[in-house]
């Protein structure tokens, strides 16, 4: 062996080792790999993503922001599910703002239409305090139970062009969302069209658009798409061929997380990459994302705690699990095909504790899509209860110069709601 390349091998393993000390998230893990589940010691068995990032204030409470990176690849595909839901909210509220009409806005009464088969009509919403359909009110579903049709709503308000090109607009470039969820009929071609909408105020309409027609695709050259040995049909018969994921939405975790810190912290991003809502909008959606189920009364639910909350709590027992009124997990999940996603904002209010943290895992040992086969419970909701629980532990011990002043989330938790 040269003389020279025993010496450049042993820097380059200092320099590894030096960059793994400082990556906390992988101490972390590798510090407790021994309480962990199977996903700790085999995660590119569960294609395991994962971002977490630190938040410091300084004495004016200016944010900055540490991220610790475990197996995330923008370019590694995984189905995100009801993740897509969060932009919607935020862009749904952002359209409207910059519609720019007198006496438009979030609560103005929405009526979508059909067009064309196989479209449904939505012209109200029993569940809100007026009985009217709303963007807000979509939005409070879409973060208190993660609700689909509210999804589909907004998307076709959006139409699929406009949504990703506003995503796009704001630096969230590996992402694609192209179809409405957990509904039977749309095809391609179906989710291109969405639906004729109208808003309505007390002196009749405010604003309305079109069926339109709108294409967007790109495929992002993501590795992955064909998934597994086979999948279950419409007809319920076994397919033995791949499951092709070419034509389902995706964002990636760093798109998730940029999203989320975007709309928390919208005065540590650049302009444009900042959602355009305003202040009471921005309240609105805090507020429906700090609650609990069981705290909202417009819609009354009667989920527990830790419904769509997965980080920290998702490996709890439904029915007993109570979380701490100081927690709060701002967040939106996914799942679906074997795949599970959480990306939030997590705060203590009491010890002034912060961070944000996105991850994702798939479990589908069979390898068959559409069976329901999936090892949620077994495997993907223990790493999210686990992991997460280890880095609030980490977070609570950490040293913080100038705490966190939450306040400002205390009182919306102290608001009273009205649609």
């Amino acid at each position: 062996m040269p003389k020279l390349i025993f010496p450049f091998l042993l820097l380059c393993l200092l320099v590894t080792s030096l960059a793994a000390q400082k990556n906390v998230l992988e101490r972390i893990i590798r510090q407790e790999q021994a309480t962990f589940g199977d996903w700790a010691a085999k995660p590119e068995q569960f294609e395991i993503q994962v971002l977490y990032t630190q938040i410091d204030r300084d004495e004016n409470g200016v944010p900055t922001f540490t991220t610790h990176r475990w197996g995330a690849d923008p370019n590694r595909y995984f189905y995100p599910a009801s993740t897509v839901k969060m932009p919607a909210a935020f862009l749904a509220m952002e359209k409207l703002n910059e519609l720019g009409i007198a006496g438009l806005d979030a609560h103005a009464a929405m009526h979508n239409y059909a067009g064309r088969s196989p479209q449904t009509a939505a012209l109200a919403d029993t569940s809100s305090a007026t009985g009217l359909a709303s963007v807000a009110h979509y939005a409070r579903k879409i973060f208190l139970v993660s609700d689909n049709d509210a999804f589909n709503r907004l998307y076709e308000f959006l139409g699929q062009r406009y949504f990703n090109e506003r995503l796009r607009a704001k630096g969230l470039t590996d992402t694609r969302i192209i179809h409405r969820l957990s509904v039977s009929g749309f095809d391609t071609l179906g989710n291109r069209y969405t639906n004729p909408v109208a808003f309505y105020g007390d002196e009749g309409l405010l604003y309305q658009q079109g069926e339109r027609y709108s294409r967007w695709y790109d495929d992002l050259g993501l590795s992955q798409q064909l998934r597994g040995k086979g999948y279950i049909n419409s007809e319920d018969e076994t397919v033995l061929e791949p499951f092709d994921f070419s034509y389902k939405n995706y964002v990636s975790t760093q798109d998730l997380h940029d999203i989320v810190k975007a709309f928390i912290f919208p005065n540590a991003v650049a302009p444009n990459e900042r959602f355009n809502i305003s202040t009471a909008d921005r309240e609105w959606l805090l507020r429906a994302m700090l609650q609990y189920p069981q705290e909202s009364d417009f819609p009354r639910y009667g989920e527990g705690d830790n419904y769509v909350k997965f980080w920290l709590y998702g490996d709890q027992d439904e029915e007993t699990t109570q979380i701490p009124e100081h927690i709060r997990i701002l967040n939106k999940v996914g799942w679906a095909y074997g795949f599970l996603t959480d990306a939030a904002y997590i705060v203590d209010l009491e010890a002034g504790v912060e961070f944000i943290l996105v991850g994702t895992i798939h479990t589908n040992a069979n390898q068959i899509y559409n069976d329901g086969e999936y090892e949620y419970k077994s495997q993907a909701l223990p790493f999210f209860g686990e992991l997460g629980r280890a880095i609030y532990e980490h977070e609570l011990k950490r040293k913080r110069r100038y705490p966190a002043d939450l306040t400002p989330l205390k009182n919306l938790l102290e608001t009273e709601t009205q649609d």
